[in-house]
């Protein structure tokens, strides 16, 4: 593409559907990375001789860093430019992934899951504003981001197939060392192919206390969440860590309702279609984390499944992903209020998740896990097309960095408390379930069958739970979010100016 179409105002990048391909492999590899390792922790926690106290880091210093570090990442892409944060995360990426492949002890595993984290906090928002900022025209763009929400919502599912051959024929490194390729492809694709948007860089200075208020406060959160898993709710050190984030990150909007460049204006969240977004995304995410954990245990532990079987189990839910976002949500989001795909997804996806409360130890797949996996499939992959799109649409150029990585935040944090407050739930409920019916269990295979029956129990009450949160996501996205439908035509105006994005949303109300 010519400089000076690059130039002219309203004409979309020739290369655009090109870079989407690359983008795409990028987000694929940030989101098997997600659920890929979990299959391999309990061969790589054996051959590191990692205690059972300090496994759950494998985990912990990923998401501390990806948490803690996304609105930093986000900005940084936003002041460097996107290109350069994408092509310079998916590097820093690989090299990471290739020192935990390596890794031959416990502390260089933890680190290389933390650069991980570090790198994929700077690639995964620079990837989600490329795509805001080269897509313009309104059809256009919800086919990208029916794609893009495929792969954000699928993608660690397919993780959970890859890692089960991986860890079950080769060996648990190669679950770090298969982000390698990924990340050549993409970022040789997208060194050649993405050209920076005219005028889309933000020129002023970095928010330093931002930054470090933020970061602190974010990673005091999702630390708080991760130890009331380990530790529970009452212990000093997690009630101290929420006392900190809630300090640090009232701190945070304090600072930037004050400083001339905040690293996150707060007119990106206060705007009432993106915040609602990234609210009941957030919950969404609560809701779906818990329950690929509960559903992973459910089918090795009590139905026996291999970590290959246990993948391709979640094969349909994978499935309705697609069809929901590439096929009802592209289909319809040029067509209805972007409300009236998320409220009714998420809605649809609470149903699939209200069959899972009748889960037995002797229930059949094709009966119950079957049906609710293509309903939750479906409701997320609709509800996600549009929630990605809208999150980013009508923002600012100079902002898209920072306003991408919000999406990402609002996915981390909800994943750090899904996983934190499901378990706590399930873990009481199985206890409570074991006491009372354990005494009436005479011989060891009546005791077995009893903590069997415990666990499922305990899977449901925390189901239940989910299906209550799904239903609040989809009350804030039909009541909080009053975007219009977009315009049909292409972009107009001024295109990726400082000033105004190319195509705007209307807001019916504030």
């Amino acid at each position: 593409m010519s400089e000076t179409a690059l130039k002219a105002p309203g004409v979309p990048d020739a290369n655009r559907w090109k870079a989407l391909a690359f983008i795409a492999i990028a987000q694929l590899m940030v989101v098997l990375d997600a659920t890929i390792v979990n299959i391999a922790m309990p061969s790589a926690q054996q051959d590191l001789g990692i205690s059972d106290g300090n496994r759950q880091w494998i985990v912990t210093a990923y998401a501390l860093a990806f948490g803690g570090l996304l609105l930093f990442g986000g900005r940084i892409a936003d002041l460097w430019g996107r290109k350069r944060a994408f092509v310079t995360g998916l590097a820093g990426f690989a090299v990471a992934s290739a020192l935990g492949g390596a890794a031959t002890n416990e502390a260089m595993m933890f680190g290389a899951r933390a650069l991980q984290g570090a790198f994929g906090a700077l690639l995964a928002p620079a990837a989600l504003s490329l795509l805001a900022v080269m897509f313009t025209d309104a059809k256009e763009r919800a086919k990208a981001f029916g794609i893009y929400g495929a792969i954000a919502g699928g993608g660690g599912a397919v993780g959970l197939i890859l890692g089960g051959f991986l860890t079950e024929y080769l060996d648990w490194r190669w679950t770090f060392f298969v982000n390698i390729p990924f990340a050549i492809v993409a970022a040789a694709g997208a060194y050649f192919v993405i050209r920076e948007p005219e005028g889309g860089r933000n020129r002023s200075s970095l928010d330093i206390p931002g930054v470090i208020l933020s970061t602190l406060g974010l990673v005091s959160l999702v630390y708080g969440f991760t130890r009331a898993e380990s530790d529970g709710w009452s212990d000093s050190l997690t009630v101290g860590m929420f006392v900190a984030s809630g300090v640090l990150l009232l701190a945070f909007v304090i600072v930037e309702s004050k400083v001339k460049a905040p690293l996150l204006p707060l007119r990106v969240i206060t705007e009432r279609n993106r915040g609602g977004v990234y609210l009941s995304l957030g919950l969404a995410i609560i809701a779906m984390f818990g329950l690929f954990l509960f559903l992973t245990y459910y089918l090795q532990v009590v139905k026996g499944y291999s970590p290959v079987k246990t993948g391709f189990a979640f094969l349909p839910m994978i499935a309705g992903m697609i069809t929901g976002s590439t096929q009802i949500g592209t289909r319809l989001m040029t067509r209805v209020a972007p409300r009236l795909l998320m409220g009714p997804g998420f809605l649809v996806a609470a149903l699939g998740m209200l069959l899972l409360t009748r889960l037995e130890i002797g229930s059949s797949y094709a009966a119950v896990l079957l049906p609710a996996m293509l309903l939750l499939g479906l409701g997320m992959g609709t509800a996600f097309m549009p929630a990605m799109s809208l999150a980013t649409y009508g923002i600012e150029p100079r902002d898209a960095g920072v306003a991408s990585a919000m999406v990402n935040t609002s996915q981390q944090v909800g994943g750090a408390i899904g996983t934190a407050l499901l378990n706590t739930i399930a873990a009481s409920a199985t206890t409570s379930y074991i006491k009372d019916h354990i005494a009436g269990a005479a011989s060891k295979p009546q005791q077995q069958l009893v903590q069997l029956e415990g666990m499922v129990h305990g899977y449901t009450s925390a189901i239940w739970f989910a299906v209550g949160i799904l239903v609040a996501a989809a009350a804030i996205a039909l009541t909080l979010i009053t975007a219009g439908k977009p315009e049909l035509g292409p972009a107009t105006g001024e295109g990726a100016t400082d000033t105004e994005d190319a195509v705007q949303i209307p807001v019916v109300a504030h």
